[in-house]
C-alpha cells in the first residue's frame, strides 16, 4: 500500500528537536520529503535550512530555499516556539516582541509565502502548533499566551481565506509534553514534586501523565494528510483532558 505522504513535500519549522523532530520523523516515515527551518541543524530531515525565525526579513528567502530543495511545498507545519516568562509589570519590550516574532509572526508570514505556492497548485495542508495557552492563561506567561491566542485566530482567518484554493488550515494545541521546554531554571517541571502531586496524584491532568512528542506528531500528521478532507479552521486540543476540567 502506498504510504499516506508519498510524493508530498513538507516544510516544518522547529524540526530539530522536541515536537518538531517527532513531526519530521512521522512525516518522513510515511513517505514525505521534509525540509526543516530552524536555528539548529536537523539531520533527520530531507533538507535543513538554518534560519532565525524571529527575523521576518529572512523568511521569504528561507521559504524559497526550502521549496527549491524539495521541488515544491504541499504541507506547512509551523512548530517552532519559544517561551520567555516574566510578570506583566516587569515585562520588557525585547522579550515580548521576540516571543511574538517566533510564535506568531513567523507562522503568519510563512503561511503567506507558502500558502501562495499551494494556492497555485490547488492543494495544501497547513498545521500550526499552538498550546492550551491559546485559551488558558498563566501568570508570568503573558507574551506566550498572547502569541498562542493570536496564532489560533490567525489559523481561523487563514482557513477562511485559503479554503477556495483547496488549502486546509488547522492547529494542534498540546498541553504538557516531554520536551526541553519543560525544563525551567534547570528543573524539569514534569518531574517536580508539585507536578506529581497536583497533576498526577490529584489528577488535575486526567490522564495523569504528560504526552510524548510522538503523540502530538500523530495528531499533526492526520491533519496534514489526504485523510483529512473536510476539517479546516479548527484547533485540535491534545492535552490529556487538562482543559476539560473546571
Amino acid at each position: 500500500m502506498t504510504a499516506p505522504f508519498d510524493g508530498r513535500r513538507a516544510v516544518v519549522t522547529g524540526g530539530a528537536n522536541g515536537i518538531g523532530a517527532a513531526i519530521v520523523a512521522a512525516l518522513s516515515a510515511a513517505g514525505a520529503g521534509v525540509a526543516v527551518l530552524d536555528l539548529e541543524e536537523a539531520p533527520a530531515a530531507t533538507a535543513s535550512v538554518r534560519v532565525d525565525l524571529s527575523d521576518a526579513t529572512s523568511l521569504p528567502v528561507a521559504a524559497a530555499e526550502a521549496v527549491s530543495l524539495l521541488g515544491g511545498c504541499d504541507i506547512l507545519v509551523n512548530c517552532a516556539g519559544i517561551s520567555l516568562t516574566g510578570p506583566l509589570l516587569e515585562l520588557g519590550a525585547d522579550l515580548y516582541h521576540r516571543v511574538l516574532a517566533v510564535n506568531l509572526h513567523a507562522p503568519v508570514f510563512l503561511m503567506k509565502e507558502l500558502g501562495g505556492r499551494m494556492a497555485e497548485a490547488g492543494y495544501g495542508r497547513i498545521v500550526n502548533v499552538s498550546s492550551v495557552h491559546g485559551r488558558l492563561s498563566e501568570p508570568g506567561c503573558l507574551a506566550y499566551d498572547v502569541s498562542k491566542g493570536g496564532l489560533e485566530a490567525a489559523t481561523r482567518t487563514a482557513a477562511l481565506e485559503l479554503a477556495p484554493s483547496g488549502i486546509l488550515v488547522n492547529a494542534v494545541a498540546p498541553g504538557f509534553v516531554r520536551t526541553r521546554m519543560s525544563i525551567v531554571d534547570g528543573e524539569d517541571e514534569l518531574e517536580s514534586a508539585w507536578f506529581r502531586d497536583l497533576y498526577v496524584a490529584r489528577r488535575r491532568l486526567p490522564l495523569a501523565r504528560p504526552s510524548s512528542p510522538g503523540e502530538i506528531a500523530e495528531a499533526v500528521a492526520w491533519l496534514a494528510s489526504d485523510s483529512n478532507t473536510y476539517v479546516t479552521g479548527e484547533v485540535l486540543t491534545v492535552d490529556g483532558g487538562l482543559s476539560a476540567r473546571f
